[in-house]
């Protein structure tokens, strides 16, 4: 059966796949009652004339890859929603407060997250985001009219909110600016490539592609020599400052995922990797005393795939019983 995280992030992609109209309809079986990610149909993503603002009301669970002016107002007590933002990688998104009618000494709330946050793993994790998780939450109830726009550290980010009064609610618009180096990402399709490129600086970068992926790295630049090296308890890139790795698993947070492959050297040619889980991350670790890059390119990994298990396979972890 697929996982629970495996519905939500689905719905996530597919969400986005309705906005460009290749798909109306998603029903999630097995949401539980206090997560409402039940019953979700997205109207086809308008066509829009140069200068027109794009305006609609928001749902209670939404999700945007688009921007323009977005209204939610409450039609009865809506005590769990959520609104999640998606860019391209080479994106950040800012949402702006233009009007909020919510009752702060009544219980409501009204919060942003710099990045995502489903069944309480956060992507980026804390290891990777450049904040410590305190100060990736902007509650407006405490903000009020301090901070009204709110910019993101990486290509999503959402607001969390509970509204009591029928009537009440709030209006966002939401802009998105580029990002000249994109580090933490998550994928807006099972398909892609995408260069990462850390220059000279002390951080993690994670690429997070929510599908079960056939992932190729055709060339990686670390100032080593050539190598790959599968995961093993006593091997891998320990005390080695600037390395890529390969993760899997069934949540959202790169630090609570299984490590299946290290990288550690530069090379130029392939290196090609069939990772079956729900969540695939490719994640560099960078000390900051080199310039490091790595490309890759990743397609959805399809039954037959599953089926032919084949070298540099991972074949005791992530591959669903057929």
């Amino acid at each position: 059966m697929p996982s629970a995280f495996q519905f939500q992030c689905h719905f996530v992609l597919i969400f986005l796949a309705a906005s460009k109209g290749e798909t109306r309809y998603l029903e999630v079986r097995d949401a539980g009652e206090d997560e409402p990610f039940l019953l979700l149909s997205e109207d086809l993503k308008r066509e829009l004339s140069a200068g027109q603002i794009y305006r609609r009301s928001l749902r209670c669970i939404d999700m945007l890859s688009i921007e323009g002016q977005f209204t939610f107002t409450a039609e009865q007590p809506q005590l769990h929603c959520a609104t999640f933002f998606i860019g391209e990688p080479e994106e950040l998104i800012t949402i702006d407060y233009d009007f909020v009618n919510i009752d702060c000494q009544g219980g409501d709330f009204l919060k942003v997250f710099d990045g995502w946050i489903l069944k309480g793993e956060k992507f980026p994790s804390s290891l990777d985001h450049p904040l410590p998780t305190s100060q990736r939450y902007v509650d407006f109830c405490e903000s009020g009219n301090i901070q009204r726009s709110i910019r993101s550290s990486q290509n999503v980010a959402m607001i969390f909110f509970r509204i009591h009064q029928p009537g009440n609610g709030f209006t966002v618009t939401v802009k998105k600016n580029a990002n000249l180096l994109p580090c933490n990402v998550i994928s807006q399709t099972p398909s892609g490539r995408f260069t990462m490129v850390i220059p000279h600086q002390h951080r993690n970068c994670s690429f997070s592609i929510i599908y079960p992926v056939v992932i190729k790295i055709s060339d990686l630049i670390l100032g080593h020599l050539n190598g790959l090296f599968l995961k093993k308890p006593s091997a891998g890139c320990a005390g080695v400052g600037d390395f890529v790795e390969l993760l899997g698993g069934t949540g959202l947070d790169p630090s609570k995922m299984f490590p299946l492959a290290d990288l550690c050297h530069s090379f130029h040619g392939s290196a090609q990797m069939k990772i079956g889980c729900d969540n695939t991350v490719l994640r560099m670790v960078s000390s900051g005393k080199h310039i490091n890059r790595v490309t890759f390119e990743y397609h959805q990994l399809d039954l037959q795939e599953t089926e032919n298990r084949k070298e540099n396979s991972i074949e005791e972890f992530c591959f669903p019983s057929i």
